[in-house]
């Protein structure tokens, strides 16, 4: 048995100059249930593609375990959904209970399902200085990220991360129907081709909330650079954080936020 990542679909088209039969590629979304120990910590709406990646990355970002704690991760397909199943320490069974969730979420919000105020607004970790880039860099990396995003072109409907590094640009992305679900995939695929994220930028076709800056620190990224605009508690987590927060970053342009030192943008700057 295999998920598909997308399937074609036939509509009617009305345009003002007229109505037309149309056929377009969908994006598929299906359950994803994240299960700890035997137990299903979370389920999750996500596209049917790199699940042990979202599943590892998951596991990390919600401080739930460390990479080096994290072994083999279980893929079962089922006709209804796709479990993850993963085995964790005992002494991570804790942060398991603090962040738990409902057993439902939607690709919207990532936060959806928490039931504390105090986990919902946990204190990060403060991210390492890493490296830094020049200013064409960061300007030009939502248009290397587009050359990083099959599924996207097929569907126009997907989000992507993708993992910058200086000189290189993007060497690794992953895409899904949730941003914070393509944000875990990225993490987990980092952390399984013990690619350390300290050393470079995560790249964002969404907004930046509150997740995705959490996600990033527990990371330990120190950059993140994204097409749209941070929210205004996003912003103050990642200045708490030291985290470089890079938005609006299309046109040839970007708008630097918190720690903007890690962008070099003049000639001083690289002297």
């Amino acid at each position: 048995m295999t998920w598909r990542r997308a399937e074609t679909a036939r509509g009617r088209a009305i345009r003002p100059e007229g109505a037309r039969d149309v056929t377009r590629t969908l994006p598929e979304e299906t359950p994803v249930a994240l299960v700890y120990d035997g137990s299903t910590q979370a389920v999750m709406m996500a596209t049917p593609a790199d699940i042990a990646d979202f599943a590892v990355g998951f596991t990390l970002t919600e401080g739930f375990a460390e990479a080096g704690e994290i072994g083999e991760v279980e893929v079962l397909l089922h006709p209804r959904g796709i479990e993850a199943r993963l085995w964790l320490p005992e002494h991570r069974r804790a942060a398991l209970a603090r962040r738990r969730r409902a057993m439902a979420g939607p690709v919207g919000c990532g936060l959806c399902g928490i039931d504390s105020l105090d986990e919902a607004t946990r204190a990060l970790p403060a991210v390492p200085e890493g490296a830094r880039f020049t200013a064409a860099e960061i300007t030009n990396a939502a248009d290397d990220l587009r050359g990083h995003q099959p599924l996207h072109d097929l569907t126009r409907a997907v989000h992507a991360a993708g993992f910058l590094l200086p000189g290189e640009g993007i060497v690794l992305a992953r895409e899904d129907v949730g941003r914070h679900n393509a944000l875990d995939k990225l993490i987990g695929a980092l952390a399984r081709a013990g690619i350390d994220a300290g050393q470079g930028a995560i790249v964002l076709t969404s907004r930046v909330s509150t997740e995705m800056v959490q996600k990033t620190a527990m990371a330990g990224c120190p950059v993140l650079v994204a097409v749209s605009a941070p929210t205004a508690h996003a912003l103050r987590l990642a200045e708490g954080c030291g985290l470089t927060l890079a938005a609006f970053a299309r046109a040839g342009g970007v708008d630097l936020y918190a720690h903007p030192h890690r962008i070099l943008t003049e000639a001083a700057d690289v002297a």
